[in-house]
């Protein structure tokens, strides 16, 4: 299966590292900036795979032909290079967010499926150890009725991190907190939750990051159409670093905390079946990543060529990228309009927002 990377920023080496441990046929890497495809090229020493370099994605859909692409460009691009990619033919990995508008994400829905192609958003944390086992006793009912879940973000980004890439804190490539750092958590708590929201209301800030744009602090209520309630809290102000990213959920008869630098740690295990050891699943499904990118990628990336391979749908599809993005900018909208949003969001966009803290 022939495979290329679009985008060799930040989050590529995740992509490129779970590409080479499925064995993928790797043809092809594009990038405008010279040097960061150089030293990805260096790193994973793909020459010794002739491995293509390219500048122009299009010329690279033309000339490789690739079966799957990974887009990990700025935000604000992934959607019109999702579409080309799409009317290529290529099956695809897209960075989290999908796109950064409702049409877009729709527009991206609709053409993979007339093009019949397969479009992961790349969620990856959908993939820990600890998610999964978290996964399958909501599948197996062990909660019982769900009265609510909460999911915290506690991070920091600094003026280094914005001025290593001038689109970052945009609202027009990018978003803020809740978006760019906080929307895997977002994206698990919703699919924990139900998926269905009827009502979101939220505040958002920026405190102290006044060379971006967008927001700092998100925090908001959510009202799930199956009677449940969400709390999100999302920030990149902790000092001095990263703190924690955790997830809380709370049913009739049961109880789970993940946390850890991206919810790869169970904390808590309490439902009253008693089927399992609440210590022994804490020892299982325990992980500790390098960094708050976790080990998800290469189990995602690894499902995405089997359902290529069987036809399926991939376990975290297009349409779940773009409830995580929905559910955000219901966040922004609410905040910004001081009032309860109600669900689903017919059209909206960060570009929307554009001067929101000016």
């Amino acid at each position: 299966m022939k495979y290329a990377l679009i985008g060799c920023g930040r989050i590529s080496p995740n992509h490129i590292a779970a590409a080479l441990a499925n064995k993928l046929e790797f043809v092809a890497v594009c990038d405008i900036n010279e040097q960061m495809m150089e030293d990805k090229i260096l790193k994973f020493k793909l020459d010794e795979q002739n491995v293509a370099r390219y500048h122009d994605y299009r010329e690279m859909l033309k000339e490789q032909k690739p079966d799957l692409v990974s887009i990990c460009t700025e935000s604000g691009k992934h959607a019109s290079i999702a579409l080309d990619c799409i009317d290529a033919g290529a099956n695809l990995i897209i960075e989290k967010p999908i796109a950064l508008s409702i049409k877009d994400a729709d527009a991206i829905i609709e053409k993979a499926r007339k093009q019949d192609v397969k479009v992961c958003a790349c969620h990856q944390n959908r993939f820990n150890k600890s998610v999964v086992k978290i996964r399958e006793a909501m599948e197996e009912n062990r909660f019982g009725k769900m009265m609510y879940g909460t999911a915290h973000i506690r991070w920091n980004r600094g003026r280094d991190y914005y001025d290593r890439a001038s689109w970052r804190g945009t609202w027009e490539q990018d978003g803020g907190a809740l978006m760019n750092q906080c929307i895997h958590n977002i994206d698990l708590l919703r699919w924990m939750m139900g998926d269905d929201i009827s009502e979101v209301f939220a505040y958002t800030d920026n405190l102290t990051h006044p060379y971006i744009e967008a927001e700092d602090l998100g925090l908001a209520l959510v009202k799930f159409a199956n009677g449940s309630y969400g709390i999100i809290e999302g920030t990149t102000n902790i000092y001095p670093q990263n703190l924690e990213e955790t997830l809380y959920l709370f049913g009739e008869k049961g109880t789970v905390k993940a946390g850890g630098q991206s919810v790869n740690i169970i904390e808590e295990w309490r439902f009253a079946d008693l089927l399992d050891d609440p210590e022994e699943v804490k020892t299982t499904y325990h992980e500790n990543p390098p960094n708050v990118y976790g080990y998800g990628h290469t189990p995602l990336f690894a499902d995405v060529i089997e359902s290529i391979k069987e036809d399926r749908q991939p376990m975290v599809t297009a349409e779940a990228g773009k409830r995580a993005l929905e559910l955000v900018l219901a966040i922004y909208k609410s905040a910004a309009e001081g009032k309860p949003v109600r669900l689903p969001l017919e059209d909206c966009a960060t570009i929307d927002f554009k001067g929101r803290f000016s």
